[in-house]
C-alpha cells in the first residue's frame, strides 16, 4: 500500500476524487470532467455528484442529492445521512478499505462537507484542487486561512476571490463557468408559443430555488404577488423532483416546467427568484430580478450573525452596489414582491437601468473557458505525481 505523501506508481493512469454535492457543482463538474479527459483520456473519476457527473462517466459513490440540505435546522433531518456519505468518501481517500487512493482530490464549492475532506487530503498527502471555491468571505470570513491551508491549488471564478487569497495558497482567476453555457437555445417567441404564453403580455419567470425548503419559502408568495398583478406567469424548476410540491403550492392553469430554465428566463420581462446561482444566470441572460432570500428563524438569526457582505445577490456583490432589488426575510410578502415587480414592469427607463447594470456583470467575469482553464491545473497537479 503507498505510504501517504508517496507518489503514484509511474505510467499508471490516474485516479481522481472528485466532490459536487449540489445541482451546480454537479453541472461543473461535469464540465470540468470533459475538459480533463480532453487532456487526459485514462483518468478515471470517482467521488459525490449527481446525474451531469454520472452521464460524463464517473463512478458516483454517494448522490448528490442525498446530501441536499438548506441552513442549520434543516439539516438535522439528514444529518445521519450526511455522515455516512462523509465517512464513505472519506475511506475512499485514505484507501481504508484496502481501494486505490487518488492522485488528486477536485472538491466543487459544497464547504461544510469539502473543507473536512480537504484536510483528510491533505494528512494522507494527496493535493487538493478546489474549483469553484466556497465563499467563506461572504458569511464565514474566518475560513479563508483554513481554506487556503487545507488547498494546494484554487481556481477561482470571481477576479476579487483571487486577491483575497493571493499569498496564502496556489490561486488562479479562471473565469466564471456560466460565461459559455448559460445560454437561451430558442428566440423568446417560439419559448412562449410553446408553453401557450401570450407574445404580447409581460411575462414573469419565477425560479423558487433547487430545494424543498426554498420552493415551500419562495413559490407561495411569488403565486401570490404574480396574481396581483394581472400578468401571466411560468415556474421554471431546478429538478424534476420538484414537480409535486409545485403544483401542490401553484394553481392549475401556472405552467410548471423542468428542464428550459434559461429559454424561460431569456424570453421573461421580469424573473422572481431566489438567492444563489440563478441570480449570476439571469444578470447573464441581462433579465431584470427581483431576488428573494427565506430561512427558518433560527438559521436567519445564526446567518446574521456571521454574514459580512452588503448584498445577498451575486450581481449586487460583484457591481457593489443595490443594481437589482432584494428582498431578505419577513421582506418577502405578496405586497413587497409586487411593489417591487411592478416598478420594473411600469417603469421601461428603470428597466432599461437594470439591464445596462447586468450587461456589466459578464464583463467583470473573465474570459470563456474556466473549466478548460481548471483541467489544466488539474492535469499538472496529477502529473506531478504520475
Amino acid at each position: 500500500m503507498t505510504e501517504p505523501g508517496a507518489a503514484p506508481a509511474p505510467g499508471r493512469a490516474p485516479l481522481v476524487l472528485l466532490v459536487a454535492g449540489e445541482a451546480s457543482g454537479d453541472l461543473r463538474g461535469a464540465e470540468l470532467l470533459g475538459e480533463i479527459r480532453k487532456l487526459r483520456a485514462d483518468v478515471s473519476v470517482t467521488g459525490v455528484g449527481g446525474d451531469r457527473l454520472r452521464a460524463a462517466g464517473m463512478e458516483v459513490l454517494v448522490d448528490a442529492a442525498e446530501l441536499s440540505a438548506m441552513g442549520v435546522t434543516e439539516l438535522f433531518g439528514t444529518v445521519g445521512t450526511i455522515v455516512r456519505s462523509y465517512r464513505r468518501v472519506r475511506g475512499a481517500i485514505t484507501g481504508a478499505h484496502g481501494g486505490r487512493r487518488p492522485d488528486l482530490v477536485v472538491l466543487i464549492d459544497f464547504p461544510d462537507f469539502n473543507l473536512r475532506l480537504a484536510k483528510v487530503a491533505r494528512r494522507a498527502g494527496i493535493p487538493v484542487l478546489y474549483y469553484v471555491s466556497p465563499q467563506v468571505w461572504a458569511w464565514r470570513r474566518y475560513r479563508v486561512r483554513t481554506l487556503a491551508r487545507r488547498v494546494d491549488h484554487l481556481a477561482v471564478v470571481f477576479p476579487f476571490e483571487a486577491e483575497l487569497y493571493r499569498g496564502l495558497t496556489e490561486v488562479s482567476f479562471v473565469g466564471h463557468p456560466a460565461l459559455e453555457t448559460v445560454r437561451a437555445s430558442s428566440e423568446p417567441a417560439a419559448t412562449r408559443r410553446r408553453h401557450g404564453l401570450a407574445t404580447d403580455r409581460p411575462l414573469v419567470t419565477l425560479l423558487p430555488g433547487s430545494r424543498g425548503s426554498e420552493v415551500r419559502a419562495l413559490l407561495p408568495p411569488m403565486v401570490e404577488a404574480v396574481r396581483r398583478l394581472g400578468v401571466q406567469a411560468v415556474v421554471a424548476l431546478a429538478h424534476e423532483s420538484l414537480r409535486p410540491l409545485a403544483r401542490e403550492l401553484c394553481p392549475a392553469d401556472l405552467p410548471v416546467v423542468h428542464g428550459e430554465t434559461w429559454d424561460l428566463v431569456a424570453a421573461a420581462d421580469l424573473v422572481l427568484l431566489s438567492s444563489g446561482t440563478a441570480t449570476l444566470e439571469t444578470a447573464l441572460l441581462e433579465r431584470p430580478m427581483v431576488i428573494m432570500y427565506r430561512l427558518s428563524p433560527l438559521t436567519y438569526a445564526l446567518a446574521r450573525m456571521l454574514v459580512r457582505v452588503p448584498f445577498i445577490g451575486m450581481p449586487n456583490l460583484i457591481l457593489g452596489k443595490a443594481a437589482v432589488p432584494e428582498l431578505i426575510q419577513a421582506d418577502v410578502t405578496p405586497e413587497r414582491i409586487a411593489e417591487e415587480a411592478r416598478r420594473i414592469l411600469d417603469d421601461p427607463a428603470y428597466a432599461a437601468a437594470i439591464r445596462g447594470d447586468l450587461a456589466r456583470v459578464r464583463a467583470l467575469l473573465g474570459e470563456p473557458g474556466a473549466a478548460s482553464r481548471a483541467a489544466q491545473i488539474a492535469v499538472r497537479m496529477m502529473s506531478e505525481r504520475l
